[in-house]
């Protein structure tokens, strides 16, 4: 006997649950799926844990640094890593706890936890029992990337969501994996007391950004005495009575490096590989990503896919963004479009790189006349007061438009202060607006108009 419903959402992430209040509100009986853990991975395995350590390494190393401030601390700087871990799986259970009273304190939403897979177009079946709705969303999420690699069946991998379980300092961290989430872990481990090496297969570190931002990175993890070894092109793992030996064959150095542990931090994969899909028709790409247009429907009518398993973003405000995507077209009759979105993010190593829009390198492959106008962080005032001076604010736009293109801010408060660049990008207004703002002093979004005034011609 099937059971019907007026809406099935599938995964209880970032998308879900907002997404299941509009349509209860709506009028619509709704029913929520969550295979495992309420908040998906932002909540349990992403931003909340993870942000949570880094304050917490941040503290030990601001207190490492006291007497840079007249700060005197007459014992040496101590880690508890269970306390820590306490601390991040707190937060976690708190906020997962919240998701799911929330939605099972709703009315008109069935809350059911198992593994839903399709049995046809707009039909499920769940631990043997049957749904159908009109409108199915599908918000799965992600998970790490561990493919074949030589022997890495041979060795105790780490993932993200496995180094959250662990309540000590690794002797030595191989970090396997030079991008966001490796350098988050990498930096993190090393302020708790670890000997950390990065591991990456590329000639530069985070290869998606431009090499000005790639360079500085790699100048602030190497001066926290983390080892970098890049160009590593022949990957491979070995049983070590150490832990592990990681064969890097790189250009220079050692062709090994030996480790207590290895994090591999190599890209993300969707969680869709056991959901049916094909017997409900809907498309995917070699990589497991469904298949949606720019209103985030699949090929199958009355079914949408939000989040991470999209292919569309790969950030918890993106997932959000297709939340009210989806919402406003379905409920208010608009027609946003996931094309429309300017995107924006940062990396959470300290001081934080904050992203919006173009690199440059991608500026210059438009072949617009370009405007450029960058900044050391040692000329920013809140960054001297706070003596955190490593990095540098820059920014693009048209010469032609007098639209900003995209900016990047690494430095002290950087994952903050490009809000006011991404804010204008959003209304669409030409920097010569943003040029005579009156920002507050002292704060590093104050050298936002200077920097906009100092555009230059892109040589």
């Amino acid at each position: 006997m099937t059971k019907d419903f007026d809406a099935i959402i599938i995964g209880a992430g970032q998308a879900g649950p907002s997404l299941a209040g509009r349509l209860t509100g709506a009028g619509m009986n709704v029913l929520m799926v969550e295979r495992k853990l309420f908040g998906g991975t932002c909540v349990n395995t992403g931003c909340m844990p993870t942000k949570t350590l880094v304050a917490s390494a941040y503290a030990a190393h601001l207190a490492r640094r006291s007497a840079d401030f007249g700060v005197i601390i007459d014992t040496p700087v101590g880690i508890d890593m269970r306390r820590i871990k306490e601390r991040a799986d707190t937060v976690t259970h708190n906020a997962r706890t919240g998701v799911e009273n929330y939605l099972r304190g709703m009315q008109n939403c069935t809350v059911l936890q198992g593994h839903a897979r399709f049995t046809g177009p707009r039909m499920i079946e769940i631990d043997g029992e049957a749904f159908a709705a009109e409108r199915i969303f599908i918000n799965v999420g992600g998970r790490a990337n561990v493919p074949a690699m030589p022997g890495i069946n041979d060795v105790d991998i780490l993932t993200n969501t496995s180094m959250l379980a662990l309540d000590r300092v690794p002797k030595h961290l191989v970090v396997v994996g030079g991008s966001y989430i490796g350098l988050e872990f990498a930096q993190m481990y090393r302020r708790f007391g670890a000997e950390v090496t990065i591991v990456e297969k590329g000639p530069r570190l985070i290869s998606r950004e431009d090499e000005d931002v790639s360079e500085a990175i790699k100048g602030i993890i190497e001066g926290e005495g983390i080892s970098i070894r890049l160009d590593a092109e022949c990957i491979s793992f070995k049983r070590h009575s150490e832990g592990a030996e990681v064969g890097v064959d790189c250009r220079a150095g050692s062709p090994t490096v030996i480790g207590s542990d290895v994090l591999l931090a190599i890209g993300r994969r969707p969680n869709t590989d056991d959901l049916g899909l094909e017997r409900a028709g809907i498309e995917t790409d070699d990589r497991g990503y469904i298949q949606v247009n720019d209103g985030l429907e699949t090929n199958v009518a009355g079914v949408w896919a939000l989040g991470d398993c999209n292919g569309r973003g790969a950030f918890t405000h993106t997932a959000y963004n297709d939340f009210e995507i989806i919402a406003a077209n379905l409920l208010d009759g608009a027609d946003r479009k996931v094309s429309d979105r300017i995107l924006g993010y940062a990396l959470y190593i300290d001081p934080p790189l904050g992203r919006v829009g173009l690199t440059e390198a991608q500026a210059r492959k438009t072949g617009r006349p370009l405007l450029i106008s960058k900044r050391p962080m040692t000329r920013v005032g809140r960054a001297v007061e706070k003596d955190e001076t490593q990095g540098f604010m820059k920014v693009l736009a048209d010469a032609d438009t007098q639209k900003i293109l995209g900016a990047a801010i690494l430095g002290t408060g950087g994952d903050e202060a490009i809000h006011g660049i991404l804010d204008i990008m959003n209304v669409d207004a030409t920097y010569a607006q943003l040029k005579w703002a009156v920002p507050i002093h002292p704060t590093v979004s104050e050298l936002i108009p200077t920097l906009l005034g100092d555009l230059k011609e892109a040589n």
